[in-house]
Formats: structure tokens, sequence, C-alpha cells
């Protein structure tokens, strides 16, 4: 018998095209226990293709979103990246599916540590949260592979350029709250120079500095 996790999940396949992205990704997703990591009271959405809050005016992508978010870095299982936004660690119980180590930034210390310990609970031991400023990115760990950024930004912060290594990408959306954002790929190039694509239009919470 299917379970209605099982049939929500299916038709969230059909829907938004997740059956077109990578093996690797798509194991992921299904791997990934998304009730686990929504608030209490909205376990019966969180296989639902929608964006859920979970506090402090954040939100938990849509599985789509994070899907694809995955898929357009190109993901292999030795790389190391960045993510910037740990919310609820959605993103980034995904993103470790398909390489060997994830780093991810926080600039709110209640949802980093919440996402920190369910993450832990999970059993997902190639994640290391901190707690601090996403524009800065996390030069210590640098240079990644790939940097997947959940929140947007009106133009693209270089310090998290300088932390790709050369041939590698960032996913970010790009443009301000209220107006329309994209989210695009950039490319860093050899010559430290970067490329950028517009991949869809989405919608973000603003990417803000933390306050020390």
């Amino acid at each position: 018998m299917v379970s209605e996790v099982d049939a929500t999940y299916a038709e969230t396949q059909r829907e938004t095209g997740l059956a077109a992205m990578s093996p690797p990704v798509r194991a992921a997703l299904e791997k990934v226990e998304r009730h686990r990591l929504v608030p209490s009271g909205q376990q019966d959405l969180a296989y639902q293709n929608r964006p859920l809050p979970i506090g402090d005016g954040q939100t938990i992508s849509q599985p789509y979103i994070v899907a694809l978010s995955a898929d357009l870095l190109n993901p292999k299982p030795t790389d190391v990246v960045l993510e910037i936004g740990t919310g609820s660690g959605y993103q980034a119980a995904v993103l470790a599916q398909t390489v060997r180590q994830v780093y991810s930034v926080e600039r709110i210390e209640s949802l980093g540590r919440a996402a920190a310990e369910r993450l832990a609970q999970m059993g997902q031991r190639n994640i290391e949260v901190r707690i601090g400023d996403g524009y800065a990115g996390w030069p210590e760990k640098a240079p990644f592979d790939g940097i997947v950024v959940t929140a947007a930004e009106p133009s693209i912060p270089p310090a998290l350029i300088a932390q790709l290594k050369p041939g590698a990408r960032m996913v970010i959306p790009v443009g301000s709250e209220g107006f329309v954002q994209y989210l695009k790929v950039v490319t860093k190039r050899i010559d430290g120079g970067s490329d950028e694509r517009e991949v869809i239009p989405v919608r973000f919470v603003p990417l803000v500095p933390r306050k020390n």
C-alpha cells in the first residue's frame, strides 16, 4: 500500500518536474524526512510542495526549490559545499546526501541551534552549523566546490565569490524583497571573475547581516 506521504511526494514530482533532476538529488529528496524539520503542528503539511513558516520571519523552502538549488550545483560525492541560511536545516540535509561535507551559516541563533540539534538527531554527521554573518561566508573552510544561498540579495556578495573554487558554482536568489527575484547560477572563472545565468523567478526572504 502506498502511504499518504509517498503519494504526496509522487504528486509533487509530477507537478514540479523533479523527475527531470539528477538521480542523486531525487534520491536525496526521498531520503530526507522533511516532517522532522518543520515546526510542531505542521507535520501534515511537510510533504506538500510549498514553503512553510519556521518562525523569526523565516521559511522552509518548498521541496522543488530545495531540489533545484541542489541540482544546479551539479554536486559530486567528494564536494565540500557552503550553505548560507541554515533555517530549518532542510536544504543542508538534502545537500548532505549528495556531497562529502556541508558547512552552513545561520544568522539567527535560535534557528541555527535548533537546526543543528535536529540534524544531529537525524544522523546527519557531515553537516556543521555556525552562527554568523552569511555575507562573510565561512573563509576558514574555503575554498568551496559549491555554495547555496537560501535568502535573496540585491547583488551577489563578493566574499562568497571569493570563497568559490575556480569553475565552481553558486546558486543564489538575486533581487530585492517585494520586487522580482531570480534564482541565478554564478560560475567562478579561472581569472577570478564570474558568469551569471537566470534560472527561474522566485520569492525568498532577504539576506540580512548578523548584528554582533
